[in-house]
């Protein structure tokens, strides 16, 4: 019953578009035809200094009616062999124009053919750019009316200030007047631009810049401007707003060009500002193609897909066509939501989820083994550094341990890439010194595996779980201080996609054995980060400074002692030497030795010089005993 309803109303709405275009075919033949004729008229009336005869008016308007003719049988051919366009489209002028100037050829020639001229031969030229002329702003007026019924409804539609008049801009300006249902009416244009002082673009006037804001609100009554600039820097956002919301109007924006490459601009991709909006976090890593990742066809498996940062991976990976892309996790929930995000279903009946935990050497060993990855990104870890400075024996298991048995079962992969931390330079906490002990694995497993084994290091991740900008809209939500460590502290921020850019990017050009350090730009002060959540809450916010918490830096680093800036193949990403670190050592580790010597001893293994002794890369507390299994 519902195919046939849908089938019946499918029906019953191109019966009503061929019926409104047959209505409309009537009139515009009849506009046509009288514009030809009166062309015709017009041209030999002036012709003839306003002295025209019976009979001259007669041969004239004679020929007016042939000329009329004449072109309703070319239309009927074009339409027929090269299509009909749009009315008032400016395919359907162009080709207007030529089949206008097509007739007034074959009528001139005809008049001059003539031994007794019927009528002057300036007539049919003449009488043709007159009728085209009448044709063009006959189609003008109908497009005029056509394009302000598209337009939404004012008394239903917020008035909206659009502030920025760029590709962008004029694309959302041009996708609100065309949407009679939509929820925005453009009311007014905002430019800093001087050259676009005075324009009216579609019938919305400029008035003015950012100056000029206020003034703009009060005259137009718009509740809310759009900030539809789509690249701008997070300053120029912030005085946008800060005045918008001075003015009483709300402020919204577009997003981001790059979140927008994928599908012409909407009316649906306005948005509240978020703080990425304001912090300005930018894009430093190029987007690359599927085929500059070396992905497109290879094995690639990821260790922690569940996390921000691993689902992330696996979701830019699966857009690189990879031959297989094996999602490696303990955490079942977490793979459950990994894979509703990549298909839109999560039966988790599918051999791309794998549930394993990077503590299981010998699990680990047996996957590889029969799944035997061409590329691996190791991104699990546990990353929250409070409660790895209480339990450090947790980040010796999962971080270090952890990695050397993912290291051990990758000895026959092409490429592995480490995931590691900004903290790892210069450690002065459980997690830095941990991760940094996981890039000395790593570049130990470069000196002594055929593959090219690196790392990758960023700073803190906006939006993941546990971030500070999560934790803070979670105290704000539940209507509790926001807590900040120290009114100076700052940190380098990176978005999610940023972070998993480079990790794609270092898989691409990185060398053996490398840290690869991202540009980050410069670091950004936590409490402007509260402040700017704070200002955006429905209701007041208060900041508690609670101090910072063992291990952590007032200031966070990108390079440690000795690591020298060194840019060679790519001008925003820096190759860091690191020492390589031979496993014995980390396998004398006691997970159970009370925490403030074993935080010791994990400091002394981040400043101790690599020293290659051994091939077997297998924790003592778990397989010591077990021989290394061959390469693959």
């Amino acid at each position: 019953m519902q195919l046939a309803s849908a089938a019946a109303t499918r029906t019953r709405a191109n019966r009503d578009t061929k019926r409104r275009r047959w209505d409309r075919t009537p009139a515009i033949v009849a506009i046509d035809s009288t514009a030809w004729i009166g062309g015709f008229a017009i041209a030999a009336w002036t012709r003839y200094e306003f002295d025209v005869t019976a009979g001259r008016a007669t041969a004239v308007l004679g020929a007016g009616v042939v000329a009329a003719a004449l072109y309703a049988v070319a239309s009927q051919l074009r339409r027929r062999y090269w299509g009909r366009h749009p009315l008032g489209s400016l395919q359907e002028l162009w080709t207007l124009a030529v089949t206008v100037g097509a007739v007034a050829a074959v009528m001139l020639l005809t008049v001059l053919a003539l031994p007794d001229r019927p009528v002057p031969a300036s007539t049919p030229p003449v009488g043709a750019a007159v009728a085209l002329l009448a044709m063009l702003c006959a189609r003008a007026a109908y497009r005029h009316r056509r394009d302000r019924a598209l337009r939404p409804a004012a008394h239903s539609a917020t008035p909206v200030l659009l502030f920025g008049l760029g590709e962008a801009g004029q694309a959302l300006l041009r996708a609100m007047l065309s949407d009679p249902r939509g929820r925005y009416l453009p009311v007014g244009l905002l430019d800093d631009d001087s050259d676009k002082r005075d324009m009216r673009i579609d019938g919305v006037p400029m008035l003015g810049g950012r100056h000029d804001i206020g003034t703009a609100v009060a005259q137009t009554g718009a509740a809310t401007v759009i900030f539809s600039v789509a690249n701008a820097d997070a300053e120029v956002i912030r005085k946008i707003r800060n005045a918008t919301l001075a003015a009483g109007a709300a402020f919204k924006v577009l997003p981001p060009m790059r979140e927008l490459v994928d599908h012409r601009i909407s009316v649906a991709d306005v948005r509240d500002v978020d703080i990425n909006d304001l912090l300005g976090r930018r894009h430093v890593v190029a987007n690359l193609k599927s085929a500059d990742t070396g992905l497109t066809g290879r094995r690639v498996l990821v260790t922690g897909a569940g996390g921000s940062i691993g689902s992330e991976l696996c979701r830019q990976i699966a857009r690189a066509n990879p031959g297989e892309l094996m999602m490696l996790d303990r955490d079942e929930s977490a793979l459950h939501s990994l894979q509703m995000s990549l298909s839109g279903r999560a039966l988790l009946d599918s051999s791309d989820l794998i549930l394993a935990d990077v503590r299981d050497t010998d699990r680990l060993a047996r996957i590889m083994a029969e799944r035997r990855p061409d590329i691996v990104f190791h991104a699990a870890a546990l990353k929250h550094l409070p409660l790895l400075q209480q339990h450090p024996g947790e980040a010796v298991q999962t971080n270090v341990w952890g990695t050397l048995a993912v290291l051990e079962a990758c000895r026959g992969v092409a490429k592995f890439v480490n995931i590691s931390t900004d903290k790892a330079a210069h450690p002065i906490s459980v997690l830095g010194y941990s991760k940094r002990i996981t890039e000395r694995l790593t570049a130990y497993a470069a000196a002594n595996f055929p593959g090219t084994f690196l790392s990758v290091r960023f700073g803190n991740v906006l939006g993941s779980r546990g971030s500070v900008v999560t934790a803070f809209r979670a105290q704000i939500e539940a209507g509790l201080p926001i807590t900040v460590t120290h009114p100076e502290v700052t940190r380098y921020l990176m978005t999610i996609q940023e972070a998993v850019h480079l990790v794609l990017q270092a898989a691409a050009i990185g060398r053996d054995g490398e840290a690869l350090v991202l540009d980050m730009g410069k670091p950004v002060r936590i409490d402007d980060v509260a402040r700017q959540l704070a200002a955006q809450a429905p209701g007041p916010s208060q900041i508690v400074y609670t101090g910072l918490r063992p291990g952590e830096k007032l200031h966070e680093e990108l390079f440690g002692a000795g690591e020298a800036d060194v840019r060679p193949l790519h001008p925003l990403i820096s190759h860091v030497t690191v020492p390589a670190l031979d496993p014995i050592e980390v396998n004398s580790l006691d997970p159970a030795e009370e925490p403030k010597k074993l935080i010791a001893r994990l400091a002394e293994l981040c400043d101790q010089p690599g020293q290659l002794l051994s091939a077997a890369l297998v924790p003592k507390s778990r397989s010591a005993d077990t021989p290394a299994p061959p390469p693959q």
